[in-house]
């Protein structure tokens, strides 16, 4: 069982990176992916937690890009992570989720919202670097104004929304040829989900295609049974790897860890797309 996309506290999961190697073991996984949002901070506790349980591990990220105006998330396995450029547009995103951040909570606070900016960051863990919305979600579910993140993102906080605030990204092309560079292997993730917003067509699937990209996440929860075929025939059309995936967030979404996984067989392709200066672990 290979599940290449889950997250843990150091971006928006709920659990250690150890701890989550701990839950794949526990679920029959033989091989995680940890891609945290735009930052590799976890990466050494996973290296150890993953010899110690003996789950193979998959390092990588998952980078907040943008396509034509829309979001659109890259996961990005086994680069480099001193490659400077990338790194560069990491720190980049990353810091740029702060102050987006603060804008949301005044505004929805101007709005009568019950919630301050010391709310969010009490929900920030340990070693977590990496902010984002879900930490505003989770201060909206303690301070009894929602139940899940998942009401939140629903009510306040999607794509289309009064409160949606822009932030930085690298665009997605570009990201893929970053991604390429340092080694690694740049796979769009979800790209066809119907609970947000879709962010690409097939034509933006050709030219990330002419950029680099080498797989495509087709089995996710997010995609419905049209969406899931439409990935296959563009993978087909472009050769490209399918996978599939969790999105595993521990405790702060639904998914479940290996609800949809990847085969043995994209597993190498991957690996062999790769430079092999990070190599999977176990």
């Amino acid at each position: 069982m290979i599940d290449l996309h889950t997250h843990s506290s150091r971006s928006d999961g709920t659990d250690a990176p150890a701890a989550l190697l701990a839950q794949a073991a526990e679920a029959g996984l033989t091989t995680l992916a940890i891609t945290d949002h735009d930052i590799t901070a976890g990466w050494d506790e996973a290296t150890e937690a993953a010899q110690r349980h003996g789950v193979a591990l998959v390092r990588g990220a998952e980078l907040s890009t943008r396509h034509r105006g829309r979001t659109v998330h890259l996961l990005a396995y086994l680069f480099d992570p001193a490659d400077e450029t990338l790194s560069e547009e990491m720190r980049l995103m990353r810091e740029d989720r702060v102050p987006r951040l603060r804008r949301i909570v005044e505004h929805m606070a101007a709005d009568g919202v019950a919630v301050t900016w010391e709310d969010v960051l009490a929900q920030v863990a340990d070693g977590e670097t990496s902010l984002g919305r879900p930490h505003l979600a989770d201060a909206l579910v303690a301070n009894g104004i929602a139940t899940d993140r998942n009401e939140v993102f629903a009510r306040w906080l999607h794509n289309g929304s009064t409160y949606y605030e822009p932030h930085y990204a690298v665009e997605t092309a570009e990201a893929v040829r970053l991604v390429r560079a340092a080694g690694g292997v740049p796979v769009v993730a979800h790209p066809f989900a119907t609970k947000r917003q879709r962010s690409l067509g097939a034509d933006d699937v050709a030219l990330l295609v002419e950029a680099g990209l080498v797989g495509i996440e087709a089995d996710h929860r997010d995609h419905d049974d049209d969406g899931r075929v439409f990935a296959r025939r563009l993978a087909a059309e472009h050769d490209l790897v399918v996978t599939g995936s969790s999105d595993f967030h521990g405790d702060g979404k639904d998914n479940r860890l290996g609800e949809n996984t990847t085969s043995p067989e994209s597993l190498e392709r991957i690996v062999a797309a790769s430079s092999g200066v990070t190599p999977v672990v176990g």
